[in-house]
């Protein structure tokens, strides 16, 4: 009987039966007590909004044909096995062949044990899996990762539907103990089931635990149970693997002081209450990267008069790490603050017994003007962790032979680390990763374990590696899985894509684009009509035809949300088949494109709009200079230079009318490195240079994705994926009107077409730069665009852009929002079928939060980048002399632009190894008065600039006053050397 469905068996019986007959009464009878031991149902009542009962009733199937997994078992064998029947691992306990079963708290806090390589042949029981899926999210992932391992040979058994490991919760017994139970009897299956097989044979199941009790009850079982930290000291030749072992609480008590340096975390339950009351509020913390003393946190629940409270001081911020979700209490008004003007220059104190009383009162000092004050609060418990393993160095304990010692992590918003480690004098001058394992109030800092060398510091392959890492981009090669999705080459267009698409291989399209891109998404056309009207098309590239919903191509995709561009390297999204070859609309090769295409009269004006499924043949992959070239030279007047000229005369017209409307030009500083084709090392770095056809590529890249926008929610309401930015909270712009205020101008902030107006009417004589200044500083007043579903909200609106609504659509290559709305646009002109996931608003909310988390990350991953290049560029430059402006002006430095070098570099005024000079800040300028020199915002200057390498950790570009000159402050003009020229490339 084993495999049928006895749901369905037993409806045909009853139907047969109903024929009468003394065989088929005896066989109803069997396969109702058969369907009674297989089927388990729970029933239990649910009352509903309105106030009625509702009854439910869950079912439950057991069967007695799920596979053990094993090798040696020839029974019950039905797929290609997992577990080997060789089973070996060099134990001084298990001398034997062996499989492990973990516990939850095991897998749940030494997963980076079980992952490690030499950990191999371990059963991954359902009951386990299950509660790790809903405790930690990364750990489910890291461990899914590893069942698919086969060279790990890791095996799901679902004991939760087997018929012999099914366990009902008792009467009493709490959920946990439950669990435990269950794990025990499946252990305990498996032993005897194993024993049976192997006739008794030297196999054995070793269950792993550090639950005192499951322990003791496992052997009273009379099962094979160890500590995980028993079992992994007893393997012979892998004592690296005792550095990864967290520490459990037990243990994390041992190695701190009895002194209490933290208030108590409040128990969950007291939180509960308190947040339902209304005495505490929830949000995620937020560390303040330039002051480890300092932190936010963002409440999270809509509606709350508060959105931000400010934490300042270790006893308040109580032992939360950047991005926990804590519990604050408010304080009265009278104990509110104003955010710190002070810029810490290094991290915080070596020694444990520092005292920061001092620097902890520089914090304060309460402005007189109150609307600077913030909400401030304390943190009083923790709701949720979101420790990951962190990038860092160690710096090793200055006691001979000392086993603990501090990690320094990359990211300086995140508090230093004790770790245990039997092998720092290697370590030392490495790149590792620490993992946080718990954080107990007598300790100055959390305790951890070590999980990975990365590789020697300052290495570019091993910064590049830890930037990833700090950032979470997703960079592991493709799987095979994934692999296993792409067309087979030789590929081409067939007869079949020739019948449903559109057939626009004769107009001459081109591709504009930065130097040496391959992944080209976009080409576009223009050309007249017989009406005397013009045709406009952007041609954006098919990749939605080459990846299909829900297969593991498009998981990936998913998952990975965008391609992350880096000085020298490329993070696809997608495999480089589909991003350099198949997707990318190179010239004189036919592809599969999505057309949007406008008939337009000369003044830019719609007169109607079609999308398409298309194929064409571009005719020309230009640089954005080479585009430029053509425009300007009148001597070309060829199909492909008339059709630029005809979209650049548009986009002027396009970009005026959206100006007009309210559209901010907004400026941030970005630079191009020239890199030595023989070292890669930058040898120069400039302020990158935009064109005129930068802007009118941007300008229908932008048409088309309002186009899109519209159509797609026109037709799909409640689950079109829209892209909106929200407006700035007044209180963003206060910096931004004082910079102005400084220069006798007033800046409007109303709206965004007020603010746009007052931008562009924002001059001072003999200072051309300033306008400049003062949108690189608006830019820094922005929310963050983010990625919606229409269904989910009500406001569409997109402030830097004045466009009621909006969407990405032209760059499907690198973006996956853009391949959902490639989807959503196919269904709305009937080019493709729909799927219910597509139509689901929730499953797309859920989609636009990773694809708003994966794009915030590569920018950031981008920036960090270009921050390591820089210091690689000024490594050998010794010291250059530069003019700058001040963009800010703190209590203790002033931050500089250098507009040269798109840079940006703080100037300190409090020393530590020599005498301070007097320093008075007014936050009203903002000013800081040096001496007798006074400070404010956008004034020019002149610093020296290098490159600070006394801490490896982190190295830093270090600017020095030179002009003007202060007395004790200002240093001499360095003399600049020639330097020898070096073959380059464009980055």
């Amino acid at each position: 009987c084993r495999g049928f469905n006895w749901r369905t068996v037993h409806t045909w019986v009853n139907c047969v039966v109903c024929f009468g007959g003394t065989a088929l009464q005896n066989l109803k009878t069997t396969v109702d007590t058969v369907l009674w031991t297989m089927l388990k149902s729970k029933t239990f009542v649910k009352k509903t909004r309105s106030g009625g009962v509702l009854k439910i009733v869950r079912e439950h199937y057991l069967r007695d044909d799920i596979w053990c997994g094993s090798e040696v078992c020839k029974e019950c064998k039905d797929e290609a096995p997992v577990l080997q029947e060789h089973a070996c691992i060099e134990s001084d306990l298990c001398s034997y062949p062996h499989y492990l079963i973990p516990d939850t708290n095991v897998l749940l806090h030494q997963i980076d044990i079980l992952v490690d390589p030499l950990i191999r042949n371990v059963i991954i029981l359902q009951t386990v899996l299950q509660e790790v899926r809903h405790r930690s999210a990364p750990v489910y992932k890291r461990i899914k990762d590893a069942i698919h391992e086969k060279e790990k040979h890791f095996y799901t058994f679902t004991n939760e539907h087997h018929r012999e490991t099914f366990i009902e919760r008792e009467q009493g017994e709490s959920a946990n103990d439950r669990n435990d139970r269950a794990i025990r009897v499946a252990a305990k299956w498996y032993t005897d089931h194993l024993a049976k097989k192997t006739n008794g044979g030297s196999l054995k199941v070793v269950l792993l635990t550090d639950d005192r009790a499951n322990k003791e009850k496992a052997e009273q079982d009379g099962l094979i149970v160890y500590r995980c930290e028993e079992y992994i000291k007893s393997l012979i030749g892998n004592p690296e693997l005792m550095d990864r072992l967290a520490l459990q609480p037990d243990d994390q008590n041992e190695i701190t002081g009895s002194k209490l340096l933290f208030p108590e975390h409040l128990p969950l339950s007291r939180i509960q209450s308190g947040i339902k009351n209304g005495m505490f509020l929830q949000g995620t913390f937020h560390a303040n990267r330039d002051n480890y003393l300092e932190g936010k946190v963002f409440i999270n629940r809509e509606g709350e008069e508060i959105n931000e409270v400010l934490l300042q001081g270790l006893q308040n911020l109580n032992r939360a790490v950047h991005q926990d979700v804590v519990a604050v209490e408010l304080f009265p008004k009278e104990r509110w603050v104003a955010p710190s003007s002070v810029v810490l220059q290094d991290d915080s104190p070596n020694d444990e017994d520092a005292d920061e009383d001092e620097t902890e009162n520089n914090l304060k000092g309460v402005p007189s003007d109150s609307s600077v004050l913030k909400p401030t609060g304390r943190v009083v418990g923790v709701i949720k962790r979101n420790w990951r393993p962190f990038c860092g160095m160690l710096s090793q304990s200055m006691i001979k032979e000392a086993t603990r010692h501090l990690f320094t992590p990359a990211d300086r918003r995140i508090p230093r680390i004790r770790i245990e480690t039997r092998q720092a004098a290697n370590l030392v001058g490495q790149r590792i990763m620490v993992a946080i394992d718990g954080w107990p109030k007598n300790s100055r800092y959390p305790n951890g374990h070590f999980v990975k060398n990365l590789g020697s510091a300052g290495d570019k392959e091993t910064e590049t590696e830890v930037l990833l890492l700090e950032h979470d981009v997703p960079h592991q090669p493709f799987s095979q899985a994934v692999l296993s999705f792409l067309p087979q080459m030789p590929w081409s267009i067939t007869e079949e894509d020739l019948k449903v698409r559109a057939d626009l291989r004769h107009l001459c399209v081109c591709s504009v684009d930065p130097p040496g891109c391959t992944d080209i998404d976009d080409t576009l056309h223009c050309r007249e009509l017989e009406n005397g009207n013009l045709e406009v098309g952007v041609h954006i590239a098919d990749v939605s035809h080459f990846i299909r919903p829900g297969n593991a191509l498009d998981q990936e995709a998913a998952s990975r949300g965008t391609t992350v561009y880096l000085c020298g390297k490329r993070i696809d999204m997608v495999p480089e088949l589909l991003s350099s070859n198949l997707c990318s609309l190179r010239s004189n090769v036919e592809r599969l494109a999505f057309s949007c295409i406008w008939e337009m009269n000369h003044n830019a004006e719609i007169i109607k709009a079609h999308f398409t499924k298309s194929i064409i043949n571009s005719k020309a992959s230009l640089t954005y200079a080479e585009a430029q070239m053509r425009i300007d030279d009148s001597n070309m007047n060829d199909d492909i230079t008339k059709s630029l000229r005809g979209l650049n005369r548009l986009a002027k017209i396009l970009k005026s009318r959206r100006i007009a409307k309210g559209a901010l030009t907004l400026s941030s500083p970005e630079v191009r490195f020239h890199i030595d084709s023989e070292t890669h090392d930058p040898i120069d770095m400039q302020s990158k240079e935009l064109k005129e056809t930068n802007s009118m590529v941007e300008e229908f890249m932008l048409l088309a994705n309002i186009s899109v926008a519209q159509k797609i929610y026109d037709e799909f309401s409640e689950c079109a994926l829209l892209r909106k930015h929200p407006s700035p909270p007044p209180s963003n712009y206060d910096i931004l009107i004082k910079a102005a205020k400084s220069r006798d101008l007033n800046i409007l902030t109303d709206s965004a077409k007020a603010l746009a107006d007052s931008l562009n009417n924002a001059t001072v004589e003999n200072f051309p730069y300033f306008n400049t200044l003062l949108r690189i500083l608006a830019t820094r007043c922005m929310m963050q665009a983010v990625y919606f579903c229409s269904g989910m909200d009500s406001d569409f609106h997109h402030y830097g852009l004045a466009s009621p609504i909006y969407t990405h659509f032209t760059s499907p290559i690198r973006r996956y929002a853009d391949i959902i709305v490639h989807r959503l646009l196919a269904v709305a002109i009937n080019a493709d079928s729909t799927y219910p996931d597509l139509m689901d608003k929730h499953k797309q909310t859920a989609l636009c939060n990773n694809l708003n988390y994966r794009h915030k990350m590569a920018q950031y991953a981008q920036r960090a980048s270009v921050a390591f290049h820089t210091q690689l560029f000024f490594k050998n430059k010794g010291i250059i002399n530069e003019e700058g402006f001040i963009l800010f002006v703190r209590k203790n430095a002033i931050i500089i632009l250098i507009p040269k070098f798109g840079l940006e570099g703080a100037v300190f005024f409090d020393h530590k190894d020599r005498p301070s000079p007097r320093l008075s800040f007014d936050s009203e300028g903002p000013t800081l008065k040096v001496e007798e020199h006074t400070f404010r915002m956008f004034d020019k200057v002149k610093v020296t600039i290098s490159l600070d390498a006394s801490n490896i950790q982190h190295q830093r570009i270090r600017m020095a006053l030179v002009e003007p000159v202060i007395p004790g402050v200002s240093v001499p003009v360095p003399e600049s050397e020639p330097e020898a020229k070096k073959p380059k490339l464009d980055c």
